[in-house]
């Protein structure tokens, strides 16, 4: 067995085809026609991805998407829907979702990838939230990571290291390895740690938002931008900028966001001056 599937929509014949296209690749799947009726089985029976419809009676797929990373935040969601705007997925992902698929299904090779990465990490997190409850019992912890072995031991030591300096750093790991802890670790044991540390997940951004949520925007630089607004650069000035999932973002803007870790001075959209923050760490990069 793969793992386990909830399949929930409303819609027979799409509920049908995800579920053959899965038993086939060795999932065990289970069926729910509404949002209530998944919750229930939910508590019942554990899963590693959900796939759920947006639109259906009762409970739709925002609303249970928000229960489930509530109640049970090791379970991947995707949303599925012939409805998808560019809002709502950025709402989904903000949310806790892992991807969406557009409705119909027609390009299955996406479809089994996405599915099949988001039963990885589910088990990688599901493995780590065990190990750490284990852990926790025998009382060792560092900076929230848990583990006493030679490896773990290593990381701890660089981790002093590094967060002594003034430097941006690279964290490079698996999905689900703990990166993110690694990275509130160097902020705590930092210089910095009274500071905020601004976490981004750059992969939940769509492209054409990402520079003016990172560099922040002028009055008027495009459609809807009614206001000025900072970006979580300068919202982290003093502090550490931890940048996720930066290998998501197209090659234009990794040149900016390179000219931004070097020389410490970013752009705003539609403004013409440049702003230099040396004080602003951008600590840590994926």
């Amino acid at each position: 067995m793969n793992g386990r599937i909830l399949i929930v929509d409303d819609d027979i014949s799409t509920l049908s085809m995800i579920q053959i296209m899965l038993e086939s690749q060795n999932y065990q799947v289970t069926v729910a026609y509404d949002g209530c009726q998944a919750l229930e089985k939910i508590k019942t029976q554990d899963y590693d991805l959900i796939i759920t419809d947006l639109k259906m009676p009762r409970m739709n797929g925002i609303e249970l998407l928000k229960e489930v990373k509530a109640n049970y935040p090791e379970v991947e969601v995707i949303i599925t829907t012939a409805y998808m705007t560019i809002e709502t997925a950025i709402s989904a992902m903000k949310m806790g979702a892992y991807d969406y698929l557009t409705k119909p299904i027609e390009n299955l090779g996406r479809a089994r990838a996405v599915i099949e990465k988001a039963v990885e990490k589910a088990k990688i997190q599901t493995e780590n939230k065990n190990l750490k409850n284990q852990l926790t019992q025998s009382g060792s912890s560092y900076c929230g990571i848990i583990g006493k072995s030679k490896p773990i031991q290593k990381i701890y030591e660089m981790i002093e290291k590094v967060a002594a300096s003034d430097t941006s750093i690279l964290i490079q790991g698996e999905s689900g390895t703990g990166k993110e802890l690694v990275a509130r670790a160097i902020h705590a044991r930092s210089k910095r740690a009274d500071k905020k540390l601004v976490p981004v997940d750059c992969g939940s951004i769509p492209r054409e938002l990402l520079e003016s949520e990172l560099f922040g925007h002028k009055k008027g630089a495009f459609t809807g931008a009614v206001t000025e607004k900072l970006g979580l650069f300068e919202e982290a000035d003093g502090g550490t900028l931890f940048l996720d999932e930066i290998s998501s973002t197209d090659l234009n803007f990794q040149v900016k966001l390179l000219r931004a870790l070097q020389q410490k001075e970013i752009r705003r959209v539609g403004d013409t001056k440049q702003v230099c923050h040396k004080k602003c760490v951008n600590g840590c990069s994926f």
